[in-house]
């Protein structure tokens, strides 16, 4: 490769970034490659949503607060950075749905919500015998008509009927997409549905096979921890990866507001101080609103950014263990049609009990929908009081909480709707065409949770690599 330094730059100090800015410096470190690393983050912290905060013995996480083990991207950048130690699993998987004033647990078996058991469906109170009988006509419908994409929503309809998918399959997508299941692609998300439609015409048949595997990844209600954290917060992993980025530059509270070409692989981003620097490559990891700003004249990239997102709060609250009575598990999920503000809730001290202290309880509730973010306008004490009044309804709750930590997360998640994966495929060929070395990856483009995140951006410094040594090659 030419000895002449190239000068990357990776905009965006979310997750995605911060993994390609580390698998960068440690490919630029094991095989000397001549790259000058710059990483730009507009605030004046990494690590995007993941925000810990520890308060009287809680370790109290603001974002996410854990990943699937079996995506394996997050536990191998855990594992790169050497924290594999402080790795822990959760206790159960055993959820809940919240239905009208009637909380049930999740048929055993169920995979994503689709019943792959007969006996714990038929007994479950979840739905009416008609809504029982319409779901077990996904044995005899003919498989769906061909097409590239559909919503989740109208596909789980056809196939088991309107109570399965608004009872159970809908929350629990709710939960992991912050979405609309009506409005969600059924390809950018749950794919293996499809597939397991088109294999088996059965859906259930299909997924009852195909949750045997070891690779299968869909959540399922059982009592055996599928998901990993780490001990000290995930805090820990942004500040273990700053850490090890020593040798490249690192450039917080400063804004990319435009990305140039100068020549044909070069490229000038501005920042919001009026200070320019100059690259040869650039990974692009932030949120698609932000990319318009830096594409002003690029129609596509104006369609692509006007993809909806969500806003969200979580709302985190102590109480004294004694004060609660909740059953085993780790929380549950709001149908639609409950008449309930909070979307779902997690029972952090139970699901991951190091984070709270002996004698100690710690909730976590989450409010917003994607078609209805009033309530996270709302001043903290008032959000806190909702919250505190729809639980105190849904579960054996008399007293007020030690404290509450209320986060707003606004515009934060990114809705894949019906034609997601086309959209971005064709933005990023138009793209990368016109802007060589240019690399567009994260949470926008092809998966919300943090291994899709890390894998993305693993993936971003693999193809930034090949990118110049392609480039080295040319006459």
């Amino acid at each position: 490769m030419n000895q002449q330094k190239k000068k990357v730059v990776v905009v965006g100090g979310g997750i995605t970034g911060l993994t390609a800015a580390f698998y960068l410096n440690k490919a630029i470190r094991q095989h000397q490659l001549p790259f000058e690393l710059t990483l730009i983050e507009a605030s004046h912290q990494l690590g995007g949503k993941i925000q810990t905060e520890y308060r009287d013995g809680f370790v109290i996480e603001k974002g996410p607060d854990s990943f699937l083990e079996r995506k394996t991207s997050a536990k191998q950048l855990v594992h790169d950075v050497g924290l594999e130690s402080d790795l822990v699993r959760n206790t159960a998987d055993k959820i809940h749905i919240l239905v009208k004033d009637q909380i049930y647990p999740m048929p055993i078996g169920a995979v994503m919500g689709i019943p792959t058991k007969l006996g714990p469906f038929l007994k479950t109170g979840l739905f009416s015998v008609q809504g029982k009988v319409r779901a077990a006509c996904d044995y005899i419908l003919p498989r769906s008509k061909k097409q590239e994409d559909q919503s989740i929503g109208h596909f789980i309809r056809r196939r088991l009927g309107d109570e399965v998918a608004e009872n159970l399959v809908e929350p629990l997508v709710s939960g992991i997409y912050i979405g609309d299941m009506d409005q969600l692609s059924l390809m950018s998300t749950f794919p293996q549905f499809y597939q397991a439609e088109l294999e088996h015409r059965s859906l259930i048949r299909g997924l009852k096979k195909m949750s045997k595997s070891p690779t299968a990844t869909t959540v399922t209600n059982q009592n055996q921890g599928v998901f990993l954290t780490l001990k000290s917060g995930l805090q820990s992993l942004v500040e273990r990866i700053e850490a090890q980025l020593a040798d490249a530059t690192i450039l917080k509270g400063s804004a990319v507001r435009e990305l140039n070409k100068t020549t044909n692989a070069h490229y000038e981003l501005k920042l919001n101080y009026r200070e320019s620097i100059r690259a040869d490559g650039v990974i692009l990891a932030l949120p698609h609103p932000k990319m318009v700003e830096l594409f002003p004249d690029k129609h596509n990239i104006r369609e692509y950014t006007q993809m909806p997102s969500t806003t969200v709060a979580t709302v985190v609250m102590g109480f004294k263990e004694e004060e609660i009575q909740i059953e085993d598990g780790t929380g549950f999920v709001v149908s639609r049609h409950s008449d309930y503000t909070i979307t779902a809730c997690t029972w952090t001290h139970k699901k991951w009990p190091h984070t709270a202290p002996k004698g100690k309880a710690l909730l976590r509730c989450y409010v917003g929908r994607n078609w209805d973010a009033t309530v996270v306008e709302l001043s903290d004490m008032e959000i806190a009081a909702i919250v505190l009044e729809d639980l105190k309804r849904a579960i054996n709750l008399s007293a007020n909480p030690d404290f509450s930590i209320v986060t707003r997360w606004t515009e934060a998640f990114p809705q894949y709707t019906v034609g997601h994966s086309q959209r971005v495929k064709e933005m990023t060929n138009k793209l990368t065409g016109e802007f060589p070395g240019v690399f567009f990856t994260g949470s926008s483009f092809g998966g919300l949770g943090l291994p899709d995140c890390i894998r993305q951006g693993k993936m971003a410094a693999e193809q930034m690599i090949d990118y110049f040594a392609r480039e080295n090659q040319k006459p």
